[in-house]
């Protein structure tokens, strides 16, 4: 499935030990005597309501990785030791630096009043990217074995055991608890083990507080209570580190409210729901999903009347104005991604003084799963231009089998990078995407300006989902010629660099 200068996406290499030291396979191996030479730092960032971390996370153009910019002299950031030009590798103990920038600065966003960065100084990294060293292996190397991430539990009272747990404080050690535990009670089903340290209680931190009022708040917290715990082993090392342990670090085990992704791909009368501006009866106002059509594409896609919308393509659109958001939506083409969760679970998370999208679920992958066709979806549309073929669309593609399912080229008499070939009936297809299509971003990132083996690795790196902005290859020819015939006044810094201001 290649032509041209075509890339077939879905083909693995498969080792040839025949081949020797030339097997483009050995290119990539571990060298542990480069790695045990980088130094990465681990920078503890905590601030409080209204202050900013002081720095910015960057894409730049003839830069490697996710960048540190523009940190504030005498700020949060720089005061814990970060410097400009550092590159992330991880963010609150999960590996970014394969991960898409989006997704990152949005990892970073959700993390509240505290955050844990993993740097190496940008002059180590790009010497390391030049002698093809592996970012993966050398944080596992800075990682201690047996460490294993916290677990945010709800637990739910039952009748033969309550709640199930009790907690002891450790002697000589203020704000330090160990956990007991009813066998086969609702704390030990709730996914709460014996021995594990009590760090988190219904949102407040227990380290300041004392047995007796520790106890006072047990009681007071009704039939539920959500507590985040680790095993003692790996409190011990977070210890040694001076690393805190935080909810957006954990495992969420028995939550009774997430939130969910739902991935909506247009039919002929549109999305088949409305967007609305109401008030909840908690005196907020958030924008509410409101009369999904029975049958429609949005009801397909597991949509539920009175929702309330937290992203559209996974851009938060808590501070939007409401006609911002339904542009958002249109401007997507015929496809779009949204967040929702109950009001329920939104006061569930906002008495945590959680995000609710740091616990999210793909409703549009599971139900692929299980019907082995795209989730389609349909917002009512008042205009037919909308969606006409001269706008971009979002394409989301789902890794299957067979890989993503689309080959890509490009070729000096045409524009841009294309799609080369379509598998019949896989992901891609699925997805809307067709031959000819313009690929104008991969994951949010322009790549218009790229050559056609970077965008190739951007797509591969991707294991999940994949977000495409493509447009009609026509199209794209006359706006192209439309820009040259006037003046340039495309700003190429701006569309290959991506900043974003962390609060």
């Amino acid at each position: 499935m290649t032509s041209g200068r075509g890339v077939k996406l879905t083909e693995k290499f498969t080792f040839n030990p025949k081949e020797g030291i030339d097997n483009p396979a050995m290119v990539f191996t571990d060298c542990t005597d480069s790695l045990s030479t980088l130094r990465p730092r681990l920078c503890v960032l905590k601030r409080e309501d209204g202050e900013a971390y002081g720095f910015n996370l960057r894409v730049e153009r003839g830069c490697h990785g996710h960048v540190i910019r523009n940190v504030v002299s005498g700020g949060i950031a720089e005061r814990n030791g970060l410097q400009d030009g550092d590159r992330l590798l991880e963010v609150n103990n999960c590996y970014i630096d394969d991960v898409p920038h989006p997704e990152v600065a949005r990892k970073i966003k959700l993390s509240g009043h505290q955050l844990c960065l993993l740097v190496l100084d940008g002059e180590e990294y790009e010497q390391a990217v030049s002698q093809g060293q592996d970012f993966q292996t050398l944080v596992r190397a800075h990682k201690e074995e047996g460490c294993k991430p916290p677990r945010l539990c709800h637990i739910t009272k039952d009748s033969a055991s309550g709640l199930g747990i009790s907690f002891t404080p450790l002697e000589g050690e203020k704000g330090r608890f160990s956990v007991s535990l009813v066998k086969g009670g609702a704390a030990e089903k709730a996914g709460v083990c014996k021995g594990d340290r009590l760090i988190w209680m219904n949102g407040a931190m227990v380290s300041h507080l004392t047995h007796s009022a520790l106890s006072r708040m047990m009681k007071k917290c009704g039939n539920a209570i959500t507590i985040l715990v680790i095993d003692s082993e790996s409190e011990k090392i977070y210890m040694q580190k001076t690393m805190p342990i935080l909810p957006a670090m954990a495992v969420p085990h028995k939550l009774p409210f997430k939130a969910r992704k739902l991935h909506l791909i247009s039919g002929p009368a549109g999305y088949g729901f409305l967007l609305r501006l109401e008030k909840t009866p908690s005196g907020n106002t958030h924008h509410v999903l409101r009369k999904v059509d029975r049958g429609s594409p949005a009801e397909r896609a597991g949509m539920k009347d009175g929702e309330i919308l937290l992203e559209v393509n996974e851009e938060s659109v808590e501070s939007l104005q409401h006609d911002k958001i339904v542009d958002k939506v249109r401007l997507s083409g015929n496809q779009v991604s949204l967040t929702t969760i109950t009001p329920s679970g939104l006061e569930f998370y906002t008495k945590l003084g959680l995000s609710p999208l740091l616990f999210c679920e793909d409703d549009a992958a599971e139900k692929e799963k299980d019907d082995n066709v795209p989730v389609s979806a349909e917002v009512q549309s008042t205009s037919k231009k909308d969606k006409d073929s001269c706008s971009p669309r979002l394409c989301t593609v789902q890794k299957g089998p067979l890989g993503f399912g689309f080959n890509l080229d490009y070729v000096p008499q045409r524009p841009g990078i294309f799609i080369s070939q379509v598998a019949s009936g896989g992901s891609a297809q699925n997805a809307g995407l067709a031959v000819g299509n313009v690929v104008l971003e991969v994951n949010g990132q322009n790549v218009e300006e790229k050559h056609l083996e970077d965008v190739i690795k951007l797509v591969e790196r991707e294991k999940g989902y994949l977000s495409l902005l493509v447009k009609d290859e026509t199209s794209y020819d006359k706006m192209k010629k439309a820009d040259t015939s006037t003046s340039d006044v495309t700003n190429r810094e701006e569309e290959d660099d991506y900043e974003i201001s962390v609060l």
